[in-house]
């Protein structure tokens, strides 16, 4: 059969976007990891899956695949390319949408300048929701122990589990080094994200990510919010920050407490096309 999909970004963060509200197909890993490959496939980081909603008060249903098949909870510039591409295709009029993901219920505001802002919920900061192996009252900070050299990092969850871990300058941070080591160490028992957050002053950041299922990309929409939210803790940033990561900037905003954290940046569309699965 002919799979339509979209090719989308968000700050070079890259997307193949499914309509499986107009469309059908059965998504599994192994089509996710033949579709992702850049040599023989579409070529993407994640695979974003749009579905009808389970419950009347929700809009869509937000499925998000990496590009090794496994799926996972949250895509903060996947959530951007969702709403643009649900109004682009006409699958839903509406400016402020509601959108169930496996983490629970997000919304998407389409601004008039084409940018998304994503109400990205409240951080989770307790270790058993995160999950991250500690002592079950929660701390600013942890030390992580990876081959012998003891990091002092924030364990978060937005929606899907986040360590940062503070550098003097991202352009010589190892990510490509500790990236997997940390994403994969032990006490992330369902892996991280890992975030090389550089404070530049009280309301500017600069920050690589390396994904979970992914390695590094040039933008992470959870991994900005959760390095706002790390700064926060630490004392070190306002509550408005400019995020710079390698594909471009996202504006975020976290009030501390039981607010939620919210991303505005722009969502992308590069092409159209469909493949025979």
């Amino acid at each position: 059969m002919l799979l339509r999909f979209t090719k989308m970004h968000g700050l070079g963060n890259d997307f193949a976007v499914i309509d499986l509200v107009t469309q059908h197909a059965r998504i599994n890993a192994d089509l996710v990891r033949t579709l992702a490959h850049r040599n023989f496939g579409i070529g993407f980081d994640q695979m974003l899956v749009v579905e009808p909603p389970r419950s009347p008060d929700i809009d869509f249903r937000y499925r998000i695949f990496n590009a090794d098949g496994s799926e996972v909870e949250q895509c903060g510039n996947g959530a951007r390319c969702f709403a643009r591409f649900v109004r682009d295709k006409k699958l839903t009029h509406k400016k402020r949408i509601r959108v169930e993901t496996s983490s629970g219920v997000i919304e998407l505001s389409i601004n008039g300048n084409n940018d998304v802002s994503v109400d990205m919920g409240i951080p989770q900061l307790s270790p058993s929701q995160i999950p991250f192996d500690a002592p079950p009252v929660k701390a600013d900070t942890y030390p992580l122990d990876v081959d012998g050299q003891t990091l002092e990092i924030n364990a978060i969850s937005m929606g899907n589990p986040h360590a940062v871990l503070l550098v003097d300058d991202v352009d010589c941070a190892p990510v490509a080094e500790l990236g997997p080591k940390i994403e994969h160490h032990p006490r992330f028992p369902q892996r991280c994200n890992v975030g090389f957050l550089q404070i530049v002053s009280r309301n500017e950041v600069r920050l690589r990510v390396f994904e979970r299922g992914v390695g590094e990309t040039l933008a992470c929409g959870t991994g900005a919010c959760a390095a706002l939210v790390a700064g926060r803790l630490r004392g070190l940033l306002d509550q408005r920050v400019t995020a710079h990561l390698q594909g471009g900037t996202l504006k975020l905003e976290w009030q501390g407490d039981n607010s939620p954290v919210i991303m505005t940046g722009p969502a992308t569309r590069v092409y159209e096309g469909q493949i025979r699965i």
